[in-house]
């Protein structure tokens, strides 16, 4: 077995790319492209080539060492095929993204959902390890999960399962960007956040944040936390809302699934200690009785670096 392989997160505000020791999970060199304004596929097509091949001249390894390259996408894809289906995050659609690096790089080149690739990351070496029944649950520019039940990913027959970001919490509500309306996404995660608190601020209320804004740049969950230190009105309100949405969610799947445990990522989650806290308590008094006192919660362990760890173990639960 060849002891490296690639692993890519492609995400709405960031693309990582790291080289991982497939032996331990261990991430030797990473790579950083913002992806926040310049999106679409010939955007993404030359970052992702241009964040390889700096990985791999900066590390001067061979090519002949690295096993594959795997890449965890927001999204819906199609694993089979390598294609990006819709990514309204990334403005890609119908995206050939392994025919594409497979041409460049001549590796093998595999592609699951970004949480997926969280998933298996913190299931081989992070939160979910010695768990064999477990949600994993990210909140970030977007709000996805991923199934595992019995050692193995729930992918649903489409390929979809665990699109928790869309499920349909009000029948008239916000609109998300996959063109439904009442989305989960739409309300709890960290874009949520961020729009919400400009909306305010637009009508004239006050916030603290206001002093860590930046010109062109968007609200980070750094900034949340340290507003929610100050006790900042706006913002505890704007992010208890999401807690309510996102527990409500959480509850959903306590009641439907019946995990043992659930493991919760992301931006947001890492980041505002608060809402992790306050969405844990509000999803066990959601969920019914029974499941609620069993239900374990723990947060993610591997920060950033879970997706790219699990996007290199890919090629070994291809379908």
């Amino acid at each position: 077995m060849k002891k490296y392989s690639i692993g890519i997160d492609l995400g709405g505000t960031k693309i990582l790319t790291a080289l991982i020791n497939r032996e331990n999970g261990e991430v030797t060199g990473l790579v950083k492209k913002k992806t926040k304004k310049d999106k679409g596929p010939q955007n993404i097509e030359r970052k992702l080539i241009d964040g390889i091949s700096e990985l791999i001249e900066t590390l001067n390894i061979d090519l002949s060492n690295i096993s594959s390259i795997g890449i965890g996408s927001a999204g819906q894809i199609d694993r089979k095929n390598g294609i990006i289906i819709g990514a309204p995050n990334l403005d890609c659609f119908d995206f050939n993204i392994k025919e594409i690096l497979t041409e460049k790089f001549s590796l093998p080149v595999f592609l699951g959902n970004d949480v997926e690739t969280a998933a298996i990351a913190e299931h081989r070496f992070g939160a979910g390890k010695n768990f064999d029944d477990f949600v994993c649950i990210f909140v970030g520019t977007g709000v996805g999960s991923c199934i595992i039940k019995n050692n193995n990913i729930i992918y649903g027959h489409t390929g979809t399962a665990g699109e928790i970001g869309h499920t349909i919490v009000d029948l008239n509500g916000r609109p998300c960007a996959c063109g439904a309306h009442g989305c989960l996404e739409a309300y709890a995660s960290r874009s949520a956040i961020e729009t919400r608190l400009e909306g305010a601020l637009r009508k004239g209320r006050y916030s603290c944040i206001m002093e860590y804004l930046e010109e062109g740049k968007s609200i980070t969950s750094s900034m949340i936390k340290k507003s929610i230190d100050r006790n900042d009105e706006l913002v505890l309100q704007c992010v208890n809302e999401a807690s309510e949405y996102l527990s409500g969610g959480i509850a959903s799947i306590i009641n439907f699934i019946n995990p043992e445990l659930i493991v919760l990522g992301g931006g947001l989650i890492d980041a505002v200690d608060y809402f992790y806290q306050e969405t844990i308590k509000k999803a066990k008094l959601k969920s019914l009785p029974v499941p609620s006192k069993e239900i374990k919660f723990k947060k993610a362990k591997l920060g950033d670096y879970s997706g790219v760890i699990g996007a290199a173990f890919l090629e070994d639960r291809v379908l």
